[in-house]
């Protein structure tokens, strides 16, 4: 794959003429190219402002004026990882405080209690491969008949499919083909981050240094095995954690290369890197909202108007509804229950306040499943047979999620008073 330079500061600029120019191909169904995309990171002023309209107006031809989330209850199954990310609060050491890996009981607990709440999403997200350092996790796996982590995955996603009916989505790291053809059967959708196509990252220092998963390479293999398979896929980029915006731009063309050769990327996440002050990062500068918004306008247009674009509101708690000027049409998981354990410092807004900001922007909020409609429409291709009733039975006759799920119990919705599913 070539690698475009790696100078944040792009020399060539484009006149607004050719801009214009660029703009009007996009919005006549032609997709940004390489080159397009890097010499546009430098727009500002009037052009940027014509380049966030253009994204805008390509969502709302494709999408309408509807913003989306997936009501979940966030598992954190284990926070023991093998890998150590600059930015990382997730991943814990056994014997630290906050180290834990969850029994069967306790992930049933929590699924049941957001079953209740009108969540349709059981998001499993756990430290990648914890047994390859930690002989702790070996003990408790072997206690329970397994040798991996993902094995054991397995069978949690298996237990929640089976005894409370809820869709799982996992995102356990970097899988092979036979990991993913197994977590298929009790999955609804998959997903991995790309995070950065940056190599550079990986260098002492870097925010992915002494962390073997993070190679670009190990990542892109895992998206394209699951895309033989055709997993609904999510994906995405974390942007402010050292990478230029060429090298921004290329994990963007990575992605769609991709979705282009297997049509299984669902959505594609633009999520800002914010400093904490226990991470070995905590004196980066966080990624900012001006570099957010642009960020997602050029994927907009790198991807198109089908593409579901997706960026955490609790990660921009002043001001996130700006991101849908720029292209947006999902928020992605929201949780009425649970916290956001891998930005524990960001809650989640309130369905009430996320529907009210959605609204003063002039878009309607829908629940939507872990799986996409668009990719329900399609269940004989991407649907496992094992999940397909399950999904099925909680999504409506347009693929959102039945009676409006959550939102079923905010007073100004006409879901307030539908029986529980």
């Amino acid at each position: 794959m070539s690698r475009a330079p790696v100078d944040p500061h792009w020399p060539i600029r484009y006149s607004p003429d050719v801009v214009q120019q660029v703009l009007k191909d996009c919005l006549s169904g032609k997709l940004l190219s390489r080159s397009e995309a890097i010499v546009l990171c430098s727009t500002d002023g009037d052009n940027l402002q014509a380049l966030i309209a253009a994204a805008a107006e390509l969502r709302d031809r494709h999408k309408g004026r509807v913003v989306t989330f997936s009501p979940k209850v966030f598992v954190p199954l284990t926070n023991l990882c093998r890998d150590f990310c600059g930015y990382c609060t997730f991943r814990k050491a056994p014997g630290e405080p906050g180290a834990k890996t969850m029994t069967l009981e306790e992930v049933l607990r929590v699924v049941g209690r957001g079953k209740l709440l009108g969540c349709t999403e059981v998001l499993f997200s756990l430290g990648d491969k914890p047994e390859a350092i930690y002989p702790e996790m070996k003990q408790f796996l072997t206690e329970r008949g397994h040798q991996r982590t993902l094995d054991y995955l397995h069978e949690a996603c298996r237990a929640v499919v089976e005894e409370t009916g809820l869709l799982p989505h996992s995102n356990p790291g970097i899988m092979g083909k036979g990991d993913l053809r197994r977590l298929r059967e009790v999955n609804a959708s998959m997903g991995l981050m790309l995070e950065s196509i940056s190599e550079r990252l990986l260098l002492p220092g870097g925010a992915h240094d002494d962390a073997p998963d993070k190679k670009p390479a190990l990542r892109l293999r895992t998206m394209d095995e699951a895309g033989k398979l055709r997993i609904p896929f999510t994906t995405g980029i974390l942007i402010g954690i050292g990478e230029s915006w060429a090298e921004r731009v290329e994990s963007l063309f990575a992605i769609r290369d991709l979705h282009q050769r297997y049509g299984h990327i669902q959505e594609v996440i633009i999520q800002n890197f914010r400093a904490k002050p226990t991470i070995p990062m905590r004196g980066h500068p966080d990624a900012t909202r001006g570099d957010m918004v642009k960020t997602i306008a050029l994927a907009r247009l790198i991807f198109g108007g089908a593409m579901n674009l997706q960026a955490p509101p609790n990660l921009t708690p002043d001001g996130y509804e700006l991101y849908l000027e720029a292209g947006l049409n999902d928020w992605g998981g929201v949780s009425p229950l649970t916290p956001d354990f891998i930005n524990p410092e960001a809650p989640w807004p309130a369905l009430q306040r996320l529907e009210e900001k959605s609204a003063e922007a002039g878009f309607q909020l829908k629940a939507r499943l872990p799986v996409y409609p668009e990719f329900i429409v399609q269940a004989d291709k991407f649907l496992s047979s094992s999940m397909r009733s399950h999904i099925e039975r909680l999504c409506d006759a347009d693929g959102y999620v039945k009676h409006g799920g959550p939102l079923r119990f905010l007073p100004s919705l006409q879901y307030s008073n539908t029986p529980n599913l």
